[in-house]
């Protein structure tokens, strides 16, 4: 009998560029190390139908079980909830990949996504946005060198009670943290505990309090990274006073308007919930998407959802948007661990 089934979409008739495969193999075999034995859930759109064709075809070659579902397929774009038949079949399910460019207010249907993985454990590789420069980019990365320094990072932030991080930009931040807090590795190595957006690359925590100045000269995230892309020529500038977001400026006027109206959707949109330093050593530079540009080495924060269920924090909030900086200089309790945006611990 072929174990190979399709629940709605047959993926493995799509042609795609070869050139795909070496960064979906490293989905596949190194990130999700899926096994013949296990059931995936593959979940794609339109807009990344190519390269969920190239995640497809790993599958196969593995030999393990599939459904494949095209968001389009089953109902009306942007998502208010994720359809009925993926959620059903994520109960039933070992390993997910959710490879989708995402649209304006859709992050709720993503967070009910989320809620099955985390209750369930499932190994889950979030590729949103997804798009050919990252698969040949980010993608291609060597996982295993990129876990080790953010082993390395984390065992020394995991003891770590305040880090400062500067750049030659204007960001001069100092993030306070909290004990009771756990940072997670994020190295693009998924583990039933957490699931991992890929290409990885991340360590983060939820912070106890981080005051000073962002120079966001890197990248927004959301649906506002798509709209404003590289920030280096117009960067956003933010301060932040005990944990909230106080002023934003930047000399585009919309940028700084539409950063400003996200982080107050609700009453904690405008807290800091992550903390992170991004450890993907074969990133170059920042390229204008955020799936990839927050695992650039450096220190990145967001605003909004603290992902509690993992870090701990107690509070909770419906939106999470990210803002990246370049080439950090980064202190643990006083010890200097970046400079220029290279790290000083060997991988």
């Amino acid at each position: 009998m072929n174990k190979v089934s399709h629940a709605h979409h047959p993926l493995n008739t799509i042609p795609f560029d070869s050139e795909l495969t070496p960064g979906a193999r490293n989905a596949v075999r190194v990130c999700l190390r899926v096994q013949p034995s296990e059931r995936v859930t593959v979940i794609t759109d339109e807009g990344s139908i190519e390269i969920a064709a190239a995640l497809v075809r790993e599958l196969e070659q593995v030999g393990a079980p599939y459904h494949a579902f095209m968001l389009e397929e089953l109902a009306e774009r942007p998502l208010t909830k994720l359809p009925q038949e993926i959620l059903d079949d994520l109960e039933q399910t070992d390993v997910s990949i959710f490879a989708v460019k995402v649209q304006r207010n859709e992050l709720q249907s993503r967070m009910q996504m989320t809620e099955v993985v985390n209750r369930r454990k499932i190994r889950h590789a979030h590729m949103v946005n997804i798009n050919r420069r990252i698969m040949l980019e980010g993608m291609r990365a060597d996982f295993a060198k990129v876990d080790r320094i953010s082993q390395k990072v984390v065992d020394m932030v995991g003891k770590a009670s305040q880090i400062r991080a500067k750049t030659a930009a204007g960001t001069d931040l100092t993030a306070d943290l909290n004990p009771g807090y756990r940072w997670l590795k994020t190295s693009g190595i998924i583990s039933p505990d957490k699931w991992g957006n890929l290409p990885g690359g991340e360590v983060f925590t939820t912070p106890g309090e981080v005051n000073g100045t962002f120079v966001i000269d890197g990248v927004v995230g959301d649906y506002l990274c798509a709209k404003f892309g590289d920030l280096k020529a117009n960067p956003l500038t933010i301060r932040i006073e005990k944990n909230r977001l106080v002023s934003a400026e930047s000399p585009n006027r919309e940028l700084r308007d539409d950063f400003w109206a996200y982080t107050h959707t609700d009453e904690n949109s405008d807290r800091v919930g992550e903390f992170a330093i991004g450890t993907n050593i074969e990133l170059k530079d920042v390229i204008g998407e955020i799936l990839q540009d927050e695992k650039y080495p450096g220190v990145h924060i967001a605003f909004g959802n603290p992902y509690g269920e993992h870090t701990g924090a107690q509070w909770y909030s419906s939106t999470h948007i990210d803002v990246v900086g370049r080439k950090f200089d980064i202190w643990v309790d006083g010890q200097q661990i970046m400079r220029g945006g290279e790290f000083l611990i060997e991988a």
